[in-house]
């Protein structure tokens, strides 16, 4: 063998004369292409194909450990400029909040006459300030719950069961008030809150939180629920509650194995199901038997 046919070079650039051999594949590197691992070096294509390979962290409900509570920050953000689309056109609000349907006489309008995307429009609307009792007040309560609450549940459930969670909560306080006051405008996100803190308290228990802070703050949310009943749709935050508790107890119960996101996903689609179902029936019963 002689001297010039023993050198070796890097695989990924031949060119470059290597004597490093990487410890996962065994081929030559040079040091641009070297990447510290336990022992030795590694290439650049071993160590992405390691990562691949690690096994994301899993929160306690089998959602992917975050840092950042970016579900929480869209939906506050979301919220704000609903809002300031309302300031900018008051019109908006009429448009788009809950309402089941219309006295009788008026021009045919709300989820009953076809405009089911109230359900979930409504959610992201908010008293403004000509409203008369809370005024902005409304928003700035309803943000700063979401703000503190949504945090603590989005970290331990995970992005997408959050997500899932809050549109179903808020879903489910919408679908009450269609059932119980149809003829009542609602707007606020209050019913998604209620449904968080529904949540908050079924991860405590299931988590072993210390349930003293938990307790209060979750008699705190009933008292409002209570004494709100007068001047904001109690309807809404029941139903909110409700919802978010029996989704949250399908993700904090559901078996640690491979059965779990199978169980998970289907009682948030069996929640679903059933709030249409209801929507569907008391939209015949509105309209007479003939559903939208």
């Amino acid at each position: 063998m002689t001297a010039e046919s023993a050198v070796t070079t890097c695989f990924r650039h031949p060119k470059v004369e290597s004597h490093v051999r990487c410890t996962r594949c065994d081929r030559y590197i040079c040091p641009s292409c070297m990447r510290e691992a336990a022992v030795g070096h590694q290439c650049v294509e071993c160590v992405q194909e390691g990562a691949r390979s690690v096994r994301q962290a899993r929160t306690a409900f089998g959602g992917r450990i975050s840092a950042v509570p970016l579900v929480t920050y869209v939906l506050i953000g979301l919220n704000v400029l609903a809002y300031l689309a309302e300031l900018a056109r008051p019109s908006v609000e009429d448009r788009f909040d809950m309402l089941g349907t219309v006295p009788a006489g008026y021009y045919p309008e709300g989820v009953a006459h076809g405009e089911w995307y109230r359900l979930l429009t409504g959610a992201f609307l908010h008293l403004t300030p000509a409203e008369g009792t809370f005024g902005i007040a409304h928003i700035l309560m309803n943000m700063l719950a979401l703000w503190n609450v949504g945090r603590v549940v989005e970290a331990q459930l995970g992005r997408v069961r959050y997500l899932a969670l809050y549109l179903l909560s808020a879903l489910g306080g919408s679908v009450l008030v269609l059932l119980i006051a149809p003829e009542t405008p609602t707007v606020g996100a209050s019913g998604a809150i209620f449904g968080l803190g529904a949540a908050y308290y079924v991860m405590g228990r299931r988590l072993g939180y210390d349930m003293r802070a938990v307790n209060q703050y979750m008699g705190g949310l009933l008292l409002w629920l209570v004494l709100s009943a007068w001047v904001t749709s109690w309807q809404g935050h029941l139903g909110g509650l409700l919802a978010g508790g029996a989704v949250t107890l399908a993700y904090a119960y559901a078996p640690r194995d491979g059965r779990r996101v199978l169980i998970q996903a289907g009682a948030c689609v069996a929640l679903l199901a059933l709030l249409l179902v209801l929507t569907w029936v008391k939209v015949a019963d509105l309209t007479g038997g003939a559903a939208a």
